[in-house]
């Protein structure tokens, strides 16, 4: 029979402890595992030392699979769970498999027949959503857009444009040492009413998540964002809005398809 694969979360910074911001299950699971599949060995046993691994980390097999991994050389990480032993995967930090190396891993679990457990834990992308104020319903992750500056913004102008067509709020990262320029690029490129927040340093102590329009921004201090893990997000102005429809925006809190406030009802 098969182990089972545990996605692991990781703090989103070494200032943030792990019993602070991981669930006791995730953190009792993964003190039960003594295989792992990591991107960077050595933050990995900087974690699991700061998250209280009973087992020495010398006795701890770490296996690697970063952007350096051969596509052909994802399979032979599943021996250990073929072979009937439980693995735990994990991120440089926050959730695996969500922009991350371990993805692969866990769709070629899924060919194999192999069980695959999310753990809960710390996800940058989901937490800025939760505090920026955008439309938390409809929303898209598009990761790290094109570096050449004409090709970035011809993309933003192509989200902002689909975000104000479905009142989706649209989400991007950036390598922390080009934030700055991300944000002049959305500056520049972004509609001065479109809302935008800059959320960094999400969970740690040095925390900052602001919303405010283009335009606003565009008279603002840059953030102290520099080499800081950074969230962008922004929600345009809905086509029907900007149209003038009736004069005014429709501003009223709808439901769901669960009904209510957004929980989904309970069956009797």
């Amino acid at each position: 029979m098969s182990g089972t694969l545990f996605l692991i979360p990781v703090p989103l910074g070494e200032a943030s402890p792990p019993a602070a911001v991981l669930a006791p299950d995730t953190l009792s699971q993964l003190q039960r595992l003594k295989t792992f599949v990591v991107e960077h060995e050595k933050t990995a046993r900087h974690f699991l030392k700061a998250a209280g691994h009973p087992v020495p980390l010398q006795q701890i097999r770490l296996l690697a699979l970063n952007e350096h991994t051969q596509q052909q050389d994802v399979a032979a990480l599943l021996q250990p769970l073929l072979d009937g032993e439980d693995v735990g995967l994990m991120s440089e930090a926050g959730c695996p498999g969500v922009a991350d190396p371990g993805a692969a891993l866990v769709a070629l679990a899924h060919q194999r027949g192999i069980a695959v457990r999310p753990m809960v834990g710390p996800s940058s992308l989901l937490l800025a959503l939760m505090a920026s104020g955008l439309n938390g319903q409809s929303f898209a992750f598009s990761g790290y857009l094109p570096v050449d500056a004409t090709s970035r913004e011809q993309k933003i102008r192509q989200l902002e444009q689909r975000s104000g067509a479905g009142n989706e709020t649209q989400l991007l990262i950036e390598t922390p040492y080009r934030n700055a320029q991300l944000l002049a690029a959305l500056l520049q490129a972004c509609r001065p009413d479109t809302r935008l927040t800059v959320a960094t340093d999400v969970s740690l102590p040095g925390e900052s998540i602001v919303t405010r329009t283009v335009e606003q921004w565009r008279s603002s201090p840059v953030p102290d964002f520099d080499k800081r893990p950074t969230v962008f997000l922004f929600l345009a102005t809905t086509a029907r809005t900007a149209s003038g429809h009736h004069g005014k925006a429709d501003n009223r809190v709808k439901p769901n398809h669960f009904g209510g406030s957004g929980r989904p009802r309970r069956k009797p």
